[in-house]
Order: structure tokens, then C-alpha cells, then sequence
């Protein structure tokens, strides 16, 4: 667990600082916002319909209803440690929202007066919410409630990127963040488990978190032949991505979508991994 939010913490960290810091990868992400003009009057609504589904009032609702499968299922540390990792998650996306600085490298002269926009709360409230409910769910249920709140979260993420609200780096900074949270989620529940705690490999979802795992990974590695094809375009000087044809937008659109829909993949996998471990048979 510690080793996991290690590895998570340091993919944000590389992230933030190419996506926002860095030129090209301002360049590029822009680019990719820029291609959801691409066909959005055909997706407006259901997009709308999805992100304003997302407000304080229902992640508090969620956060009630997850907190109490635990406790039906006996399991207070469950639920006080689930209700932890969505607060932790949130609060921290807020946090580097307001604290983090974005630099003007005149990349994207329509949004200079917006400031930093990493990571996305939209994204940040799916991803959570989706991960706290896998580890209350009981282990017959558990493999469904992975698959449907990955791809409720992954879409959220994307639905982010559809509607122009976000980067697509927003959403994958926000999904490392809950992966973080995930992990020292996961190490409180360690902590308070005591020996009498049943483990039992048959509990283990393997094949379910290797398709999630490898599947995500090859969306990531799609998207990163995309992101690479579009920085052999740049050319210098290098051209506005208001300025580029519909194929490049088109590109960068699509390819930073799996990179979204990749990244909840990973994160999903590993929660699913290990979940077996955190909430034993037998609680401790």
C-alpha cells in the first residue's frame, strides 16, 4: 500500500509538471480541449446531464449510502475509512486546485484568465466514490461494482473533457489522486484488521482486475502514441492548436480520452487487486 501511493503520488507529480509546467505539454493538452468542438452539438446534453448529476448534495448522498452498506455489513472501519478516502480525495483536489499555479506560455490565449484548472473535482467525485463503493461492496458483487464505477468515472472524465470544463490532464491528476487516497485507505485498513482476520485467495479477483489492468494500460499506451504523433506536428514556430486542421484535434481529443479511460482502468485494478486483503472474509 505504501508502495502504491509512492508510485501514484510521483505519476501526479510528473503530470502536473509536463501538463502544466512544461510548453509542449500545455501545447498538447490544449490541443486535445480543443478537439471536443469536434462533433459536441451531438453529445451536449447527455454530457450536461452527467456532470450536473454531480453536486455537493449527491457525493454527500453517495458518501450516506456507502458509509451504511458497511455498517449493515458489521464493518464500522470499513465505513469510517471509506467516508475518509472520498473526504481525503475531494479535499485534496480542492486544495491543489486553488493552491497550484499555471503559467501563461500564450498557448491558449481564450482560457489565460481561467488560472489553473488541475486536478478536476467532476473527476475527482466519480473516481472516489466509485472506489469507496468497491471496497464496501460484499465480494460476490464486488467484481460488477468495479467494472460500473470505472466506467461511470472514466466517462465523468470524459465528459469533463466533452463539455470543455477541464484538461484532459485534469481528470488522469485526478484519478492518481483518489488512487493515492485508495492506497493509505487501504494501509488504515491493514492497520486495524487483527490476526483472527480470514484471508482467502479464492476471494481474490485476478482475472477481473488483469482485464481492467491490462486493458487500461493499452488505452494509456494509445494514448501516448497519439500525444507523440501530435508533437511531430508542432513545428516551429509552433502552430496555435486553434489553428490545426480537424485531423490533429481530432487525434488529440480521442487519444487524451483513453488516456482518461485508461488511467481509471489502472486505478480500479489495482484497488481490485488487493481488495481481498483490506476487507478479509472474517472481520478483524
Amino acid at each position: 500500500m505504501v508502495v502504491l501511493a509512492i508510485v501514484q503520488a510521483a505519476a501526479f507529480i510528473a503530470v502536473w509538471r509536463v501538463a502544466v509546467h512544461v510548453e509542449i505539454g500545455q501545447w498538447v493538452d490544449t490541443v486535445a480541449l480543443t478537439g471536443n468542438r469536434i462533433g459536441q452539438d451531438h453529445i451536449e446534453d447527455p454530457v450536461d446531464r452527467i456532470l450536473n448529476a454531480m453536486s455537493v448534495v449527491s457525493l454527500l448522498a453517495a458518501t450516506a449510502v456507502i458509509g451504511f452498506i458497511a455498517l449493515i455489513r458489521g464493518r464500522v472501519a470499513l465505513a469510517v475509512t471509506a467516508t475518509l478516502l472520498i473526504a481525503g480525495a475531494n479535499a485534496t483536489t480542492q486544495l491543489l486546485k486553488y493552491g497550484l499555479v499555471r503559467p501563461d506560455f500564450g498557448i491558449d490565449p481564450e482560457r489565460i484568465y481561467a488560472g489553473n484548472s488541475l486536478p478536476s473535482g467532476h473527476a475527482t467525485v466519480a473516481a472516489s466514490v466509485a472506489v469507496a463503493l468497491v471496497l464496501v461492496l460484499p465480494r460476490k458483487v464486488r467484481v460488477f461494482g468495479a467494472f460500473l464505477g470505472a466506467g461511470y468515472a472514466a466517462v465523468s472524465g470524459v465528459a469533463t473533457l466533452s463539455a470543455g470544463w477541464h484538461r484532459p490532464s485534469d481528470a488522469v491528476a485526478a484519478f492518481l489522486i483518489v488512487g493515492v487516497w485508495a492506497a493509505l485507505a487501504g494501509l488504515l485498513l491493514l492497520i486495524t484488521q487483527r490476526e483472527q482476520a480470514q484471508v482467502e485467495s479464492a476471494d481474490a479477483h485476478r482475472v477481473a482486475a488483469t482485464v481492467l489492468g491490462v486493458g487500461g494500460a493499452l488505452a494509456v499506451v494509445a494514448c501516448g502514441f497519439a500525444l507523440a504523433w501530435l508533437v511531430d506536428l508542432r513545428g516551429q514556430p509552433p502552430v496555435l492548436p486553434a489553428e490545426l486542421a480537424r485531423r490533429p484535434l481530432l487525434v488529440g481529443y480521442a487519444g487524451s480520452a483513453a488516456g482518461i479511460v485508461g488511467t481509471m482502468g489502472v486505478v480500479m485494478a489495482l484497488v481490485l487487486a488487493a481488495v481481498h486483503r483490506l476487507v478479509p472474509r472474517v472481520k478483524g
